[in-house]
């Protein structure tokens, strides 16, 4: 099984490529250059890989929640180069993926925060099985007070940039459920080409021009009123 990853979804960049479970990988927190970098490092590694495009079994991209134009620029990638090799794309959550940053063992539950700007955060609970990040909430977006935990018992353990927003309101409400959070953690591709592999041998691939991204929100920005009114709130 070999596949290309790309992980664009947040501030950071990230592209990875699986080999038969090997991965190589490159991820910079490189704000606005990812659509610089992405390709580039693509050919990069397969190029360090030894492997040529079309030796590929699928493309793997994150399709957010996430920046608007990250999780565009990441699907329209994946599609472009599945559709020119005539392969399929595994498209997996980017919330998903950030969930395997907590590192944590199997069963364990993690709440993956990111950053959504604009006073909000996108969140989700996830149970980490053996085949990878079980969702135990839907994906969200809202403020730091509507973000609640599921009833299950047991520590968690918080991942993401949505910890450290706003002045770090949700890991300071959550605080006594948490174990531990890392509020500095990004998603990468080699936890998503690692997702992307167990989808594909599950069947979970899909024809390039179905891959959907995944935004949650209507407004991708506030206007200057807005803005202000916000401020003002502050």
């Amino acid at each position: 099984m070999k596949l290309l990853a790309f992980e664009t979804a947040t501030e950071a960049c990230s592209v990875a490529v699986w080999d038969a479970g090997r991965v190589l990988a490159r991820f910079e927190v490189a704000p606005r250059r990812h659509a610089e970098l992405a390709l580039p490092w693509a050919e990069q590694l397969l190029a360090e890989a030894g492997l040529a495009r079309a030796q590929l079994d699928a493309i793997a991209v994150s399709r957010g929640p996430g920046a608007f134009t990250g999780v565009r620029l990441g699907i329209a990638l994946a599609q472009g180069i599945a559709l020119a090799l005539d392969r399929p794309v595994v498209a997996a959550s980017t919330l998903a993926v950030l969930a395997l940053r907590a590192h944590a063992a199997p069963g364990a539950q993690v709440l993956a925060a990111i950053d959504a700007r604009m006073g909000e955060i996108y969140s989700a609970a996830f149970a980490l099985d053996a085949a990878g990040p079980r969702p135990l909430s839907e994906a969200r977006v809202g403020a730091p007070d509507a973000i609640a935990l599921p009833d299950d018992a047991g520590e968690w353990t918080g991942v993401g940039t949505g910890f450290a927003a706003l002045d770090g309101e949700l890991a300071t409400r959550l605080g006594h459920r948490l174990a531990g959070v890392d509020a500095a953690a990004l998603p990468h591709a080699a936890d998503l080409a690692r997702l992307a592999a167990a989808a594909f041998a599950r069947g979970e691939a899909l024809a390039p021009e179905r891959v959907e991204p995944t935004y949650l929100r209507n407004n991708v920005a506030l206007t200057l009123a807005e803005q202000r009114a916000q401020r003002a709130a502050r």
